[in-house]
């Protein structure tokens, strides 16, 4: 069963179009732009496999002619291993960015949110954190009922915002050692109360 399971969605830019698809419908250009390196031919042909093997659905435009691409429910039972395999890159095959290596909102957040449910939970009850990524939108994290969960877009009263870039937090979240926050290229926005959990889950320095 394995070797079947592979047969279908082993190849690395498969893997990668369901993990991006994990956070909802996309559209081909936005493919296009969080797959980097991905040329359009090749995207075409892994949707197409993708869609021929029930693990990806189109949806025609409502107006307009682009396409929106969703995961079925076979896609979507993908999460689990997908995650597991962006733990195991970061606690085995882990490095910080390389000088002009693109880092994506998508995939950088949803690293974060594998690596929070990978490490000791915070003592509250229920948290919202909110990412502010320069020129790629909103992000949500919320802790709740032992578990984060990850959404697009700012969920209401969050407890931190944080804003910088995708590749600074990128580079931060990678960093093993001497975390420091906030940054020049990083500002936190909440209650100091608030701002020290966050600093403790991340375990860095919050400085004062």
């Amino acid at each position: 069963m394995m070797a079947r399971a592979l047969e279908l969605v082993g190849e690395r830019w498969s893997l990668l179009i369901v993990r991006d698809l994990l956070l909802g419908p996309r559209r081909f250009t936005d493919l296009v732009k969080s797959l980097e390196n991905i040329t359009p031919t090749r995207l075409t042909s892994r949707l197409r496999q993708l869609e021929a093997t029930g693990l990806v659905t189109r949806e025609p435009p409502a107006s307009g002619r682009e396409v929106w691409y969703r995961l079925t429910d076979a896609g979507q039972a993908l999460q689990p291993a997908i995650e597991a395999l962006i733990l195991w890159g970061l606690q085995f095959a882990w490095e910080r960015p390389r000088p002009g290596e693109g880092a994506h909102a998508a995939s950088t957040m949803i690293g974060t949110k594998v690596w929070l449910n990978a490490h000791p939970k915070p003592r509250a009850g229920s948290l919202v954190w909110v990412w502010r990524l320069q020129g790629e939108g909103a992000y949500s994290l919320q802790f709740e009922n032992g578990t984060w969960e990850l959404t697009p877009g700012e969920l209401s009263a969050p407890d931190v915002i944080v804003d910088t870039s995708a590749g600074q937090w990128a580079e931060f979240l990678t960093s093993a050692e001497d975390r420091k926050l906030p940054g020049p290229e990083l500002i936190l926005t909440g209650r100091r109360p608030a701002l020290a959990t966050f600093a403790r889950v991340f375990q860095a320095e919050l400085e004062r």
